[in-house]
C-alpha cells in the first residue's frame, strides 16, 4: 500500500479530510494517506514541502505562491475551497485599541514570515492607506497559543487569523475583533511536491476524487453544522453562518486569478518577480 503525507491547517475547512480518513476511503484504494496537523499555518507547511516531509498540503493560496516564486519545487494541483477567507483583527481583550486605524504603526503578531497573517497584515495596511515600510511591525509567535500570549503580554498589538477559528477566543474574553479583512481570492489550494506529482498521478488522481465527491456534498451531510460546532468548538450559529458563506473547489485555479494574485503581491513587495501561470500549476 503507498504511503502518501498530507499536512494541513487543524480547522473546520479540513474536515472533509478527516471523515474520508475516518471512513478508509483511502486505503479502500490502496493508498495509506497520513494526515499531518499544521498550526503553525502557511509558513510550516511551505518548509515541510521543501524537506520532503509532506508530499500534499491543503494551504493558502497567497502562501504557496510566493514560496513556489522563492524556489519551493511544488505546484497547485486544484482550488481547495473556492470562496475567500475572512481573516478578523484582533486585539488584546483590555487594549485601548478601538478601531482599525488604531493600529497603525503598531507590531503585528504572525506566525512566521511568508505566513498568510504575515502576508495579509500588508493587505490590511493597503486597504487602509498604511505606509507599507513605516506603519507594519512583526512579532512571531508561532501558531495562536503564541499570539494570546503576545497579545496578552504586550509583546505585539494585533493578531489576523481566520474569522471563525479565532470567535471562541472573543466569546471568552481573551481577544476583541475590531475589525475583519477577507483575501480577495480564493482561499485554500492543494499543492504537491512536483517529484511527486511526476511518480504518483494516479495515486494523487485517486486521493483528488475522493476529497472532491465528500467536498461536493459537504454542506448535505446530516447535521454537519453540529459536527463542526462540536469538534471545533464553535458556537451553532457561527457554523452556520460558516457554511453560508463558504464554498469548496473541484477545479484547477484559472490563470486570471493566478494572474491576480502575483499582480497584488509585487505590488507590495511580497515577492521579486511573476511567474508564467505554467510554473505555478499544474493540471492532472
Amino acid at each position: 500500500m503507498k504511503t502518501v503525507k498530507i499536512g494541513g491547517v487543524p480547522e473546520h475547512f479540513n474536515l472533509a479530510w478527516y471523515l474520508t480518513l475516518k471512513d478508509g476511503e483511502y486505503k479502500e484504494r490502496g493508498i495509506n494517506l497520513r494526515w499531518q496537523d499544521f498550526p503553525e499555518g502557511t509558513g510550516a507547511m511551505c518548509k515541510a514541502l521543501r524537506n520532503k516531509d509532506i508530499d500534499i498540503a491543503v494551504i493558502l493560496t497567497e502562501g504557496i505562491i510566493k514560496d513556489i516564486i522563492a524556489g519551493n519545487p511544488s505546484k497547485i494541483v486544484q482550488t481547495f475551497v473556492q470562496t475567500p477567507l475572512n481573516w478578523g483583527i484582533h486585539v488584546a481583550k483590555n487594549s485601548s485599541y478601538k478601531i482599525i486605524d488604531d493600529l497603525k504603526g503598531t507590531k503585528a503578531a504572525i506566525s512566521r514570515y511568508g505566513s498568510g497573517s504575515h502576508l495579509m497584515a500588508y493587505i490590511n495596511a493597503e486597504n487602509n492607506g498604511w505606509n507599507l515600510k513605516e506603519d507594519l511591525k512583526f512579532e512571531v509567535i508561532n501558531d495562536l497559543n503564541g499570539a494570546i500570549e503576545g497579545l496578552t503580554s504586550g509583546k505585539a498589538d494585533y493578531f489576523m487569523w481566520e474569522k471563525f477559528t479565532t470567535k471562541p477566543l472573543v466569546d471568552n474574553g481573551i481577544f476583541r475583533n475590531i475589525g475583519n479583512c477577507p483575501t480577495p481570492w480564493p482561499c485554500f489550494v492543494i499543492a504537491v511536491r512536483e517529484d511527486f506529482i511526476g511518480t504518483n498521478k494516479s495515486d494523487l488522481k485517486t486521493i483528488l476524487e475522493i476529497i472532491n465527491n465528500t467536498t461536493s456534498e459537504f454542506k448535505d451531510i446530516p447535521s454537519i453544522d453540529k459536527t463542526i460546532a462540536n469538534r471545533y468548538e464553535q458556537q451553532l450559529e457561527d457554523v452556520q453562518q460558516w457554511l453560508s458563506i463558504t464554498e469548496w473547489s473541484q477545479k484547477l485555479i484559472d490563470k486570471k486569478t493566478v494572474k491576480t494574485i502575483q499582480k497584488e503581491l509585487l505590488a507590495l513587495n511580497i515577492i521579486p518577480e511573476t511567474l508564467p501561470y505554467e510554473k505555478l500549476t499544474y493540471k492532472l
